[in-house]
């Protein structure tokens, strides 16, 4: 459609006519984006650092990814898991290399990936536990919108609406080994820990939390589980977040940024945890060529481009910009942090939301958890003149803000 086309049409109520209200929207179509760059249907710009919620990991419309899919497209859409896979072989091998060795299983999203850990590690609990199913989570976790990463899920905001949750979880307080230790039984299979929270609002676990799971675990005969969802494909610094605590988990979960923006979702097992067998697991669309095709090119271009490396060069760049914002409007927000391009802000007053309405109104996307955090998760490619340019726009939505009777208070 050209611009003319686009705007002709009243897209937020045609989407109230045709599609099930599921979802909040912010007031603007997207319909082209390029880098770290997104352009709505009046042909407005605007400076993506939402990135699909920590999906595009390459920006939008990478040459890599591009060629890749149209490659794949001209050889083969789809095939069923009853035969090889040459992309889907390829991703694995990509993944064991990175991950020390352990296998892969594809699915379609974070959830489904948490599912398959789930799964697998009450198999391993019949097999080595005598039985035992029960996974621990923690609170202000998130693993997923299907009744059993819901009942994972340590927000009682989603939950609230789908009880009776299945049974066999249980959540106890981040970053609080001794509330772990209590909470494990003798029902108790594993754990099941972001290692940086992120739809939580960004909290990197300790490195003494980490480090004394995965102690646990060993002691207690307990699967470690590591979301990666919304931490891994680079977006900390080292492709998985756990990378940076010394740790090696029994089951590894992806999505999000695995295929630079091709719906994917990812189950590593290191050997300890291999057990599924024949029938035990799986899936239609699940590593597909075209997923696993974008997900090869992904981790190339991350590697050739030093895509680590500059997330977290870019990450510290961002940290030092922010705590000058911070130090200059106090009175509206405090505490940044997070690793590499995963970063957050405490926000007073509730004010999130109206921070993130005039960051969109100058032409930045930021995402309000809440009313009381700001969540940032720009591609690895931000450059810093990117990064000059969101935070001047920032600085002029706080000052905007902060003008406001709430931010008086």
């Amino acid at each position: 459609m050209t611009t003319t086309e686009l705007q002709k049409r009243d897209w937020a109520a045609l989407e109230q006519k045709y599609y099930q209200g599921t979802f909040k929207r912010l007031p603007i179509t997207l319909v082209r984006g390029q880098g770290a760059r997104v352009w709505d249907s009046e042909g407005k710009e605007y400076i993506d650092f939402v990135a699909g919620i920590a999906v595009n990991i390459l920006g939008h419309c990478h040459p890599a990814i591009i060629q890749a899919v149209q490659e794949q497209v001209t050889q083969l859409v789809h095939v069923s898991n009853l035969y090889y896979n040459v992309r889907q072989i390829e991703l694995a091998e990509q993944l064991a290399e990175l991950s020390g060795g352990m296998r892969s299983f594809f699915s379609n999203s974070g959830a489904e990936a948490n599912e398959g850990a789930i799964k697998l590690a009450r198999k391993y609990g019949r097999l080595h536990r005598d039985g035992a199913f029960e996974i621990i989570s923690m609170e202000r976790s998130f693993h997923g919108r299907t009744l059993a990463t819901t009942a994972a899920t340590g927000q009682a905001a989603y939950q609230a609406s789908w009880a009776p949750l299945p049974d066999g979880f249980k959540q106890v307080p981040f970053n609080d080994l001794d509330a772990v230790k209590a909470a494990t039984s003798a029902k108790t299979v594993a754990i099941l820990v972001e290692a940086v929270q992120g739809e939580g609002g960004i909290w990197p676990a300790s490195k003494e939390f980490l480090q004394g799971l995965r102690q646990w675990c060993d002691e207690q005969n307990l699967v470690l589980i590591c979301d990666e969802v919304q931490a891994g494909a680079g977006r900390t610094g080292k492709y998985f977040s756990w990378e940076h605590y010394d740790i090696k988990p029994d089951i590894v979960t992806m999505a999000k940024g695995l295929a630079g923006g091709v719906p994917i979702g990812g189950m590593l097992t290191g050997p300890r945890t291999d057990v599924f067998a024949y029938g035990d697991h799986g899936t239609t669309f699940g590593g597909n060529p075209i997923a696993c095709a974008a997900g090869v090119a992904t981790i190339k271009t991350i590697k050739e481009q030093n895509l680590l490396e500059n997330a977290t060069k870019m990450g510290a760049y961002w940290d030092k910009k922010f705590q000058d914002l911070s130090a200059k409007y106090p009175h509206i927000i405090d505490s940044p942090r997070g690793i590499g391009l995963m970063r957050a802000v405490n926000v007073k007053h509730d004010l999130a939301g109206a921070i993130a309405e005039r960051a969109l109104e100058h032409g930045l996307l930021l995402n309000a958890l809440g009313g009381s955090t700001l969540r940032m998760v720009p591609p690895l490619i931000l450059t810093e003149s990117d990064l000059n340019e969101a935070h001047a726009i920032l600085d002029r939505s706080l000052e905007e803000v902060s003008k406001l009777p709430a931010a008086q208070k």
